[in-house]
This record gives C-alpha cells, sequence and structure tokens, in this order.
C-alpha cells in the first residue's frame, strides 16, 4: 500500500502563486507516476499534471500549461507542484494520485492510490 498526503492549499488571490505538495510513504519503490487532478464544485475530477518517477517525463492539461509546474523529490518521497498566474477557474479540491502502471494517463482509473485533497480557493 501506498499511502499520499497533501499539504499547501489555501486561499490566494488571482494572479498568486501558490505550491501544493504530496508526500508518499508505504511501498512506494513500486509507485511508476505520480500526478495531480482537480475537482471544482459541481464538476467532474480532471487531470492537472503528472510525472514518471525515474524519468521525470511530464505531462500537463492544456488550462494548466506554462501556469503549473510539476517536479519530484525522489530523496523525500514527495511531488510538488507549483501553480502561478492563477486563475478564479482553479479554484478547486485538488488531489495527489500515483500508479503502479507504467506511463502517464489523464484517466482517474489509471491510479491505484489517492491523497485525501486539498483546497485551493481564488479570491478574485
Amino acid at each position: 500500500q501506498v499511502q499520499l498526503v497533501e499539504s499547501g492549499g489555501g486561499l490566494v488571490q488571482a494572479g498568486g502563486s501558490l505550491r501544493l505538495s504530496c508526500a508518499a510513504s508505504g511501498r512506494t519503490s513500486n509507485i511508476y507516476t505520480m500526478g495531480w487532478f482537480r475537482q471544482a464544485p459541481g464538476k467532474e475530477r480532471e487531470f492537472v499534471a503528472a510525472i514518471t518517477w525515474n524519468a521525470g517525463n511530464t505531462q500537463y492539461a492544456e488550462s494548466v500549461k506554462g501556469r503549473f509546474t510539476i517536479s519530484r523529490d525522489k530523496i523525500m518521497n514527495t511531488v510538488n507542484l507549483q501553480m502561478s498566474s492563477l486563475k478564479p477557474e482553479d479554484t478547486a479540491v485538488y488531489y495527489c494520485a500515483a500508479t503502479r502502471r507504467p506511463g502517464i494517463s489523464i484517466t482517474l482509473a489509471w491510479y491505484d492510490y489517492w491523497g485525501q485533497g486539498t483546497q485551493v480557493t481564488l479570491s478574485s
């Protein structure tokens, strides 16, 4: 089993920045890819970004390209999401996810493990 714990959410003004972190524990040697998803009120959970653990290959949703950066710290077993130029539509609960499957997918079912989520709220 793998446990994921997110941190770093909060209230931020539009145009500002925020950094989310996800700490992985347990059988982390099984993890191939980690990612971030988000779910806004009344909407389905959607893919934000993902990174392969060993090679560091990344993929982003079109809506966040150029504004968000995903990175991983292999020593600390964390995955970070640096968010800049935030917009009101970025308001959501952000979830960390991990999978044992090779490759990156934007599909929720691809991911085996999920964190509890952290709230990000934008004020205009």
